[in-house]
């Protein structure tokens, strides 16, 4: 436990080598389950299918996009667990456990937040503990609670807008194929048709600026 290696001429302990390690594996789960990054790539998922397109823009766009205004959004919180966690702990004023303990506490503010009290609730009730009724009594809920309910709030509120970007689009398919309906044009597939309109529509509106400032400004 207190062998030490030499790296770069510095003495850096065994334990905190497999702890970063650690970290670093969990990360994509972290990024996934406890920032903004689910509500923006289901949304984007969303708007893909409801213009009728299959692979513009491709996977890698979408992933690249919802990563780098999770990045944005995400800033406040990593900043403050940069100042008053991971500092203290890169000058070994605080241990390992104390900084676990100060990086998730904006983590909580930030999930608690954005969450629902319905899935705190819902959560708290499968854990068998009560429901808090202040925010200080929710901050002292542990990880295993709070992050669940917040993905279950993501998730309901991406889900959410994806039914709002479907509904202007969804008329105009309607349209579209009633229109053809009545022209007699039955066997040319409705989809082909509105596709230009659809994309017409959301460039006309521009729909990238005005999605992305609606996404970040839905978190607190």
């Amino acid at each position: 436990m207190d062998a030490l290696i030499n790296v770069n001429g510095e003495n850096v302990q065994t334990l905190q080598i497999l702890f970063l390690t650690t970290i670093l594996t969990l990360m994509p789960s972290m990024v996934v389950m406890m920032t903004s990054f689910t509500r923006y790539i289901i949304s984007f998922s969303f708007l893909r299918t409801a213009l009728g397109l299959q692979q513009n823009p491709p996977n890698m766009v979408l992933v690249g996009m919802a990563l780098f205004l999770t990045l944005f959004t995400m800033s406040p919180v990593i900043s403050q667990i940069q100042t008053e966690a991971y500092e203290p702990y890169v000058a070994e004023e605080i241990t390992q456990e104390e900084f676990l303990a100060r990086a998730e506490v904006p983590l909580k503010d930030f999930m608690i937040g954005n969450m629902e009290p319905s899935a705190l609730e819902l959560f708290c009730d499968l854990a068998g503990v009560d429901a808090p009724t202040t925010t200080a009594e929710a901050e002292a809920l542990p990880l295993r609670i709070v992050v669940p309910a917040f993905m279950t709030s993501e998730l309901q509120r991406a889900f959410l807008i994806g039914f709002y970007l479907f509904i202007p689009f969804l008329l105009i398919d309607v349209v579209v194929a009633s229109t053809l309906m009545s022209m007699g044009m039955i066997m040319l597939p409705p989809s082909m048709i509105s596709m230009p309109f659809k994309i017409l529509l959301f460039i006309a509106l521009d729909g990238w600026q005005l999605l992305f400032s609606t996404l970040v400004r839905s978190f607190q």
